[in-house]
């Protein structure tokens, strides 16, 4: 954590620990925002309804209402995800106590000579596309997310959160300011009313060992736009990327110019918006090759109707099919919340809106995820599939208290569209 990250939250957790003393949050005593003017924006004020919209209310220097973009130069549609770690979980008062504690054997040279019991730890990541997202509230150490379908979520401030890489937004009378984020109150994500034109936004297809991916791009899980950079070069005077060696690509121009760069050190991935999954992750590793090609603008604020609960039915491996209401790994709760498992250097981050079954793996090396349009994915044991899963909850109908069935004693979930 660096200097200026340590001294951030210690100026957020004095003014948390100070506004309830005032009786409000926070007072700006001089009208001149924190925020500042950006010298690099860089990008159209006007731009498609794809692009990320919404108000912003700050503690003292009033209101902003434009084009957003989280970071300066990160998140800036609606199919992007806002990411920090779930302060509670609720869930787990449905759960017996003694099933809240996991065995760890002692061995020496292979023999067990004693074992220890522990809480299971059920802190969970929060992640939600930003147009399944109504409001976000600054609170103190938490930040607030509230989504469309009314679900409330109280993140950790002092966890990875996105809330606090701060916002840039393009205000119509103010023009393009970037706002910090302890200077940030609340943000109203809205429709954005703007048809104009706006920078290209990236999509093509990336090329892999284990299939293609198509869709809109976000390169080094950040670069999404014509006018963002890859080593002093555009994107929008890119034509494709392809892998040359463990480091190296090469960057073939619209000019059709050849630049030989190293982009492997370091390179987080490529996030692609595939419509057949929501969005895949393909690692350095992984990739071979991204052609880039006219994709449009993408859906819009409205193109993301309001989760509903999961609902369906799970078979245990003796045979006991029980329906109803579903919490998924004591955690994902709707259908807008989302798997998400590996294979070989592909991460799926796939809406459980999406998915018809899961057949868990048993003794099997991968589980078999099969979706609503009939396609057939083999993941591999982990992440929301791996031994790490807390389990399932299931709210029968006419039960007074919902069903636990650990993740080991699960055979097959079916979900009802």
């Amino acid at each position: 954590m660096t200097r200026a990250r340590i001294t951030g939250w210690a100026v957020a957790a004095v003014l948390a620990l100070l506004a309830p003393a005032a009786g409000y949050w926070f007072v700006v005593q001089n009208d001149d925002p924190v925020a500042e003017a950006s010298p690099t924006a860089g990008e159209d004020l006007e731009a498609g309804h794809s692009y990320l919209y919404g108000r912003i209310t700050t503690f003292g220097s009033g209101t902003y209402q434009g084009r957003l973009r989280w970071g300066g130069d990160e998140e800036a549609f609606w199919g992007d995800y806002f990411n920090g770690a779930k302060q509670e979980n609720p869930w787990i008062a449905h759960v017996p106590p003694e099933r809240l504690k996991e065995r760890h054997p002692i061995e020496i040279f292979g023999v067990e000579i004693a074992s220890r019991e522990r809480q299971i730890d059920f802190g969970r990541p929060f992640l939600a596309r930003f147009g399944d997202i109504a409001r976000i509230e600054a609170r103190g150490r938490d930040v607030r997310v509230i989504l469309k379908s009314g679900t409330v979520f109280d993140l950790d401030r002092l966890e990875a959160s996105d809330f606090d890489d701060g916002v840039r937004v393009w205000d119509g009378s103010r023009g393009v300011i970037d706002l910090d984020s302890l200077r940030i109150r609340i943000i109203e994500l809205l429709p954005n009313p703007s048809v104009g034109a706006a920078t290209q936004r990236l999509h093509g297809t990336v090329q892999t060992g284990q299939g293609d991916f198509t869709g809109f791009i976000q390169w080094d899980r950040e670069k999404c736009v014509g006018s963002d950079e890859l080593s002093g070069l555009r994107f929008d005077t890119i034509r494709s990327i392809a892998r040359d060696t463990e480091d190296n690509a090469l960057v073939t121009l619209l000019d059709g110019g050849e630049v030989a760069l190293t982009v492997g050190d370091g390179n987080r991935g490529v996030y692609v918006d595939d419509r057949r999954y929501g969005r895949v992750l393909v690692s350095w590793d992984a990739f071979e090759s991204l052609d880039f090609s006219p994709g449009g603008s993408g859906p819009a604020y409205g193109g993301f109707p309001a989760g509903s609960p999961l609902t369906g039915s799970v078979t245990t491996g003796a045979g006991v099919r029980l329906t109803g209401r579903l919490v998924y790994d004591l955690d994902e709760s709707e259908t807008t919340e989302t798997l998400d498992a590996p294979y070989q250097g592909v991460d799926y981050t796939i809406p459980f809106g999406l998915i018809a079954s899961i057949l868990t793996p048993g003794r099997e090396q991968r589980a078999r995820v099969t979706l609503h349009d009939g396609e057939e994915l083999q993941l591999e044991p982990a992440g929301d599939l791996g031994k790490e899963n807390a389990g399932m909850l299931i709210f029968v109908q006419g039960s007074p208290s919902p069903v636990y069935v650990p993740w080991t004693d699960v055979e097959r979930i079916d979900f009802q569209r």
